[in-house]
């Protein structure tokens, strides 16, 4: 059935912006939230949609007075239904509309009823005021649903956040005792490994001195693998506490690098030490920051082909010192580079990976120097190796 004029549907050009509404009644100014009318009691909605319809720029209706009427679709459809007027009033009414458009006059498809004496006044706007009645009730109820809905979904979501916070307290305790318990029988066995290599229990042939050498390693790997574990579980619990002292940075390069030297001969790689002369103190956890250096090398050492190069730096700049450990490995895609410090992720997860490792090593050592107060960064290319770096203020003299 034909639309009439005047209808609901707005040009998109007639769309306006509003932080208050004038009431169309008695020119009261209201908050665009207001529901009605706080001087006269007018429906606000009623009004907003009268005065957006004002602004309508089509000759044809922007001097169609202001009427309910505007707001109710389907005007002629719901008086047929209610028995109010046949289907040949219906298109009587319309032609009258159609005419008097075309003569240049404005008429709305309620004035062409009452024009033609097809309804009364009062039956018009009783129609008309439930029609709008029923409208904001359907708004009403819309969005009573919408709101129960997002407080069902925020309900979801909490519930949701909640199970993960327990898995991740369950994942984080599982750590903890089974490392505790890994520890207990891997001392035992490191004991004896020991006295097999240095010949505590008897000397050993060629072939198993070799072989023990191999179970001395597998044996200081496990270890480390262990106190990762360890470590993780209790930064996970908000265990992590420092022993801040000043340090002197060269002892603390010094002595890191000197302990990954052995690892890196074992792998054909050269480990570089390169310090600034006079390099200022620094307040920091001697252990966590050593600890943070061996990790940062030995996977520098790990992701570097034979021939390659480690290098352990430290500079001082305008009072802050930086510490870096770079390469000339293999490299990562800088879009990967957050990855690496999520707790056991590997860039490559694959089961036939060539680089071993629980993926918590960058996890701690972001949370480490965090902890101190300082931020890890990173750059990295493919093929042209990695260089991690932090920087600590300088500490002066107490």
């Amino acid at each position: 059935m034909a639309q009439p004029v005047g209808g609901s549907d707005l040009p998109k050009n007639t769309q306006k912006s509003f932080t208050e509404i004038t009431c169309p009644r008695c020119g009261f100014i209201n908050n665009y939230q207001d529901r009605d009318c706080k001087n006269c009691g007018i429906d606000l909605a009623l009004a907003a949609g009268m005065e957006v319809l004002a602004f309508q720029p089509f000759p044809e209706i922007s001097q169609a007075p202001l009427a309910p009427e505007i707001l109710v679709p389907r005007l002629g459809e719901i008086l047929i239904e209610k028995g109010i007027i046949h289907p040949e009033d219906l298109n009587s009414a319309l032609e009258y509309q159609r005419a008097r458009v075309q003569a240049g006059e404005s008429c709305l498809f309620g004035q062409s009823l009452l024009n033609l004496n097809l309804v009364n006044r009062e039956t018009l706007d009783a129609v008309v005021t439930e029609q709008i009645a029923q409208l904001q009730n359907a708004l009403q109820r819309s969005n009573r649903e919408l709101e129960r809905r997002v407080e069902e979904r925020t309900n979801d979501l909490k519930q949701a956040l909640q199970k993960l916070t327990d898995l991740n307290q369950l994942k984080s305790n599982f750590i903890a005792n089974i490392s505790h318990e890994l520890r207990t029988p891997l001392t035992h066995l490191k004991g004896y490994v020991m006295l097999l290599a240095e010949g505590g229990l008897g000397s050993l042939t060629a072939e198993q001195q070799e072989a023990v050498d191999v179970m001395v390693r597998a044996e200081s790997r496990l270890e480390q693998l262990i106190d990762d574990l360890i470590q993780f579980s209790l930064m996970a619990r908000g265990e992590l506490s420092l022993n801040l002292r000043r340090v002197s940075v060269s002892d603390l390069l010094k002595s890191t690098g000197a302990k990954a030297v052995k690892l890196a001969k074992a792998r054909q790689v050269e480990v570089r030490l390169g310090l600034q002369e006079n390099l200022p103190m620094i307040r920091v956890d001697f252990e966590k920051i050593a600890w943070v250096l061996l990790q940062l090398l030995d996977n520098a050492i790990k992701f570097t082909p034979q021939g390659g190069t480690v290098s352990l730096l430290g500079r001082a700049n305008n009072g802050l010192v930086t510490i870096s450990v770079a390469d000339t490995g293999i490299g990562m895609a800088p879009e990967r580079i957050n990855e690496i410090f999520e707790p056991f992720h590997q860039l490559d997860s694959s089961d036939t990976r060539h680089y071993g490792g629980t993926g918590l090593g960058l996890a701690l050592v972001k949370r480490i120097i965090e902890a101190h107060g300082s931020a890890i960064q990173v750059y990295s290319e493919i093929g042209k190796g990695s260089r991690f770096q932090f920087t600590f203020t300088a500490s002066k003299n107490d």
